[in-house]
């Protein structure tokens, strides 16, 4: 693998961490969805363990990103395919950050 495949994939996972986790981690500091069904004093902890959940979840976050990619590269998906899992798995995903985070709050 040359140092070009090597930064282009190291860049390809930042961005895809990047595009899942961005968009979530300003919706809580926000106080937007999911944090803004919960009263205002407990909008900033939401938003703590929200945070939290993501950073958790970065590193399998990266790793599906990086198996897409090489998965693409070597032919066995294609662009639509390879949309259509990205898609899921950002549901799926975002889905458990969920339910984790009600779970947490309700301790709280």
């Amino acid at each position: 693998m040359t140092r070009a495949d090597i930064h282009r994939r190291t860049m390809t996972a930042l961005a895809l961490i990047s595009i899942l986790l961005g968009t979530s981690w300003s919706t809580a500091w926000a106080a937007d969805p999911p944090c803004d069904k919960y009263p205002i004093a407990k909008q900033t902890t939401c938003a703590e363990i929200w945070k939290a959940l993501n950073q958790e979840d970065g590193p399998s976050i990266a790793q599906f990103g990086l198996d897409q990619l090489k998965r693409r590269e070597e032919g066995k998906i294609n662009a639509e395919q390879h949309l259509g899992e990205n898609m899921a798995f950002i549901k799926q995903s975002t889905e458990k950050r969920l339910a984790r985070l009600k779970e947490r709050m309700a301790k709280e």
